[in-house]
């Protein structure tokens, strides 16, 4: 089986991860992997702490959009990858990486994973995911109090100054170049029904 590889987008909290996982779980864990655009972020440990806070995490230039390029190509040709791994607390890279071994099925996730053009010769199948605001930065407050260690108010300050216009002027308008769009708050059984279709007919 070639690889084949499926691009989740969607806006900060639209179920894009939520969505990938379980999309995951409905195969068996030697057939298909995941890869997360959070991951990816550059190397800025040339800055001091409180610069790299005030960095635009949001903004496609964030994103080491070249090493996704060459660790997709990595995979697609049966060799492993070594994936940065990122440290939302410190917004730093971690000096270990982690191994991933290649898959038949690839899913890569993240805000920005259908702006970049040069990617979509890679992609499969084009996800995205159209979740209503309110829910996304509820979601999204959740989240980065939770697991990313941060206050109500650094998030909705962060998100009212780069989140929404970089959604506004990168990642909705990247919706035009999906396949298909998933509401993000539909049953995720359903989502996964359309999404599964679609991979079907690919496979034929």
């Amino acid at each position: 089986m070639n690889k084949m590889i499926i691009a989740i987008s969607g806006g900060t909290g639209s179920g894009k991860s939520y969505l990938a996982k379980s999309l995951a779980s409905t195969y068996p864990k030697k057939e298909i992997l995941i890869i997360e655009q959070d991951s990816y972020y550059k190397d800025i440990s040339n800055l001091d702490y409180k610069d790299r806070c005030k960095q635009n995490f949001d903004h496609p230039n964030a994103i080491d959009s070249a090493l996704i390029e060459n660790h997709l190509k990595i995979l697609i040709s049966g060799k492993p990858i070594y994936s940065p791994k990122y440290n939302f607390y410190k917004h730093l890279r971690e000096k270990e990486e982690k191994k991933i071994n290649p898959r038949p099925i690839i899913i890569i996730e993240g805000i920005l994973i259908l702006y970049y053009i040069r990617l979509h010769k890679f992609y499969t199948l084009k996800v995205f995911v159209e979740t209503p605001e309110h829910i996304r930065i509820n979601r999204r407050i959740e989240r980065d109090i939770h697991f990313r260690g941060r206050t109500k108010e650094s998030i909705e300050k962060q998100y009212y100054s780069t989140v929404k216009p970089m959604h506004e002027k990168f990642v909705q308008p990247s919706k035009s170049y999906s396949d298909i769009v998933i509401e993000g708050t539909a049953l995720i059984d359903k989502s996964i029904s359309q999404i599964k279709s679609k991979i079907d007919l690919e496979i034929k």
